[in-house]
C-alpha cells in the first residue's frame, strides 16, 4: 500500500508495567497489510515536535481492523502518547519497513526489553516448534503470558528475580536449547552476541535493528547501517534501516555502536567500503557525513527515545 499519513482513533490504552504502555489503534487498512517485524510512525499532536516516533507493531486484529503498539516512555513524545485514551486521535504512517522472513524451522524468538513486543505477532504467525527467549531488567515481565499462548517462553532477567539471571544467551545455554533459525529484536549488544552465537553454531539468524530515524521511508539516509553489499540508492556499503530493514540477515550487516558509527563517519567513511581512502579525500564526503551526523543526533529512536 502507498505510504501516507492517516488520522486514526485510539481504541484502548493500558499500562503494562512502569513506563510501558499498550495501545490499540483503529486502523483497518494498516492492520490488513501489516506483517510481523514491521513498524509504524506515530506523530505527536504537539506542532513543536515535527518528527514521528517509529514504534514496532506488536499485534494485529485484522477482523476488527486494529493494530497494537507497545512502547516505553523515553521522552516528551512517548510521554504525550501515554496520556491519551479511547477515542483520542493520532496521525500515523505505515506499515513501514520489511518484516521477518517466516521459515518452517525450529525457531528461537528472542526479544530484549522493548524489542519484545514484535515477538508476539511473529509467534502468532510461525507454524513451527518455537521458543520465545525474553530478556527483562527485573520481574516486570510484560507480554510474557501473551506470547506464552503461542510459544514456549524462557525468561532471563538482569537482576535474577525471574528465570535465568543474566542475558538471553545465558538462558539458552542454561536450558540447553537448540534451534535452526533465530529471530531477534533488541539492543545492539544483545544482537551482536546472538550474531556471534549463530555463526558459531551454524544457525540462520534474522535481526531487527533499532536505530534513530527521521523520515521513516528511506529518503533522508538518517538511519543507515553498514552492510556487505553496495546499496543501489546511495552507492555505498550501507542499507536504510527504515526502508530496507528493520529486519536483516545477521551476516549481511555490521553491527556498530553509536560511538563506532560516529568515529567512522568523522573519518570520512559512511560505508566501510574498500575504497575508503578515496572517500576520505573528497570534500563532498565530509559534507555528507556532517549531514548524516546531524540526522543521527536529531532524530527519534524506534521504540527507545521519545
Amino acid at each position: 500500500m502507498a505510504q501516507k499519513k492517516v488520522n486514526v482513533t485510539i481504541h484502548s490504552q493500558e499500562k503494562l508495567a512502569e513506563g510501558i504502555y499498550s495501545m490499540w489503534l483503529n486502523a483497518p487498512e494498516m492492520a490488513k497489510e501489516a506483517k510481523p517485524g514491521q513498524f509504524i510512525a506515530v506523530y505527536t499532536n504537539d506542532s513543536s515536535r515535527l518528527l514521528p516516533r517509529p514504534i514496532s507493531i506488536c499485534e494485529t486484529d485484522k477482523e476488527n481492523g486494529r493494530l497494537r503498539i507497545v512502547y516505553r516512555i523515553a521522552g516528551a513524545g512517548t510521554l504525550e502518547f501515554s496520556g491519551y485514551g479511547a477515542g483520542d486521535a493520532l496521525n500515523i504512517m505505515g506499515p513501514l519497513g520489511n518484516g521477518f522472513t517466516l521459515k518452517n524451522k525450529k525457531a528461537f524468538l528472542i526479544g530484549g526489553g522493548i524489542g519484545i513486543p514484535p515477538m508476539l505477532e511473529l509467534a502468532k504467525h510461525l507454524e513451527c516448534e518455537k521458543y520465545a527467549i525474553l530478556g527483562y531488567r527485573d520481574s516486570a515481565t510484560f507480554l510474557a503470558d501473551e506470547i506464552g499462548k503461542y510459544a514456549e517462553v524462557v525468561i532471563a532477567s538482569e537482576d535474577g528475580s525471574v528465570g535465568t539471571k543474566g542475558k538471553v544467551i545465558d538462558a539458552i545455554r542454561e536450558k540447553g536449547l537448540k534451534a535452526d533459525v533465530i529471530y531477534a529484536c533488541g539492543p545492539t549488544p544483545m544482537l551482536k552476541a546472538l550474531k556471534a552465537y549463530a555463526a558459531e553454531n551454524g544457525i540462520e539468524c534474522w535481526i531487527s535493528l533499532e536505530e534513530k530515524m527521521a523520515c521513516g521511508i528511506g529518503a533522508c539516509l538518517g538511519c543507515v547501517c553498514h552492510t556487505k553489499e553496495v546499496d543501489e540508492h546511495s552507492n555505498v556499503r550501507n542499507k536504510r534501516i527504515c526502508k530496507d530493514g528493520p529486519v536483516f540477515l545477521a551476516d549481511d550487516v555490521e553491527l556498530l555502536s553509536a560511538d563506532e558509527q560516529r568515529e567512522r563517519i568523522a573519518g570520512g567513511c559512511m560505508c566501510g567500503t574498500v575504497k575508503e581512502s578515496a572517500v576520505k579525500n573528497t570534500a563532498d564526503s565530509r559534507n555528507t557525513a556532517g549531514v548524516y551526523l546531524d540526522a543521527v543526533k536529531n532524530t527519534a529512536n524506534r521504540g527507545k527515545e521519545d
